[in-house]
């Protein structure tokens, strides 16, 4: 019952979350300078009688709340609201660029995964050159941003050794992969430093405690010590760190696909800020935000099924 409460109160918590989000995000764009009416009529010092109908079509000048309350209840209904800019329903832009943003995100977050805590792993195993190996590469990449990284992939890997493709997101799985390969190393790769690090750390903490020297005395063998005791114990920080990293991709999907020309939400949402298309950032903005607080609410989850003491500490 214990586990059961503490994910009731994970969903509630995601729906409140949820709900301030959408009226943050609502109200900052609310606030923001410039006229969305303006994209209509191709800018420059429009009729002010046709700037007024768009106004009065699309609600513009309803007080916030009243913008807000139908913005929410459409959202419920499904229906994303309509871009200015691309004369198109968001739900149809998004629908063509989703599955290239989700393959990017899932791919870098099996990188994350294997190499960050893989190598973390067998750094705080090993210990020596391999923990010193992990240490350095870890450090320097962390000082990398996801731009420098993807410029120097493009110049080495496909200018220079025209290995991997520079532009677009490919057709079909297979290609997919192909092209999105380089993009996903550049956006995965500070994430996989960073929870390197941290598994490696817990891990060496770990093979210190008390609890494994006395299974060690007992004449336990390695591999059942290391699984049962050091691997399990480790795992929450460590989860908590990875799920903190992948959530943390979509926001960094911007600059990699702006690099790399791929269709995808990120990219998107870069140019609907740019032309002022507000009902397209704010449902991109939302979706990254419901994003990020759902990843985070299954590593807990995750984390209390391994430990069920988490669900004591959580609520204390």
């Amino acid at each position: 019952m214990t586990i059961v409460r503490f994910v009731l109160r994970r969903i509630v918590a995601l729906v409140l979350t949820l709900v301030v989000a959408s009226v943050v995000i609502y109200g900052l764009l609310f606030i923001s300078p410039g006229d969305p009416a303006t994209l209509l009529v191709g800018g420059g010092k429009p009729n002010p009688d046709v700037v007024a109908r768009i106004h009065q079509e699309y609600h513009l000048d309803d007080p916030f709340f009243s913008q807000y309350g139908r913005w929410a209840t459409d959202i419920l209904r499904g229906d994303l609201g309509r871009s200015l800019a691309y004369r198109d329903d968001v739900s149809h832009l998004l629908s063509g660029r989703i599955p290239n943003t989700l393959l990017l995100v899932v791919f870098a977050g099996v990188l994350i995964v294997v190499f960050g805590i893989g190598g973390g792993v067998l750094a705080g195993l090993r210990g020596g050159r391999v923990e010193t190996a992990v240490t350095v590469g870890s450090s320097v990449a962390m000082a990398f941003p996801t731009f420098v990284v993807a410029v120097f992939l493009i110049a080495i890997f496909s200018t220079q050794l025209s290995w991997f493709p520079v532009f677009g997101a490919g057709e079909g799985l297979g290609d997919k992969l192909w092209h999105l390969t380089l993009p996903a190393i550049s956006l995965a790769l500070a994430y996989i430093a960073w929870v390197a690090r941290v598994t490696q750390v817990s891990v060496r903490g770990e093979l210190g405690a008390e609890h494994v020297d006395a299974a060690r005395s007992r004449g336990l063998p390695n591999r059942w010590i290391v699984r049962r005791h050091v691997l399990r114990n480790a795992s929450p920080p460590i989860l908590a760190v990875s799920g903190l990293m992948i959530a943390g991709l979509l926001a960094g999907t911007a600059v990699a696909e702006k690099a790399f020309g791929i269709d995808g939400i990120g990219s998107l949402l870069v140019d609907s800020a740019a032309k002022q298309d507000l009902a397209v950032v704010q449902i991109l903005s939302l979706l990254m935000v419901a994003a990020f607080v759902m990843v985070n609410t299954v590593v807990d989850v995750v984390n209390v099924a391994l430990d069920p003491r988490q669900a004591v500490k959580g609520r204390d």
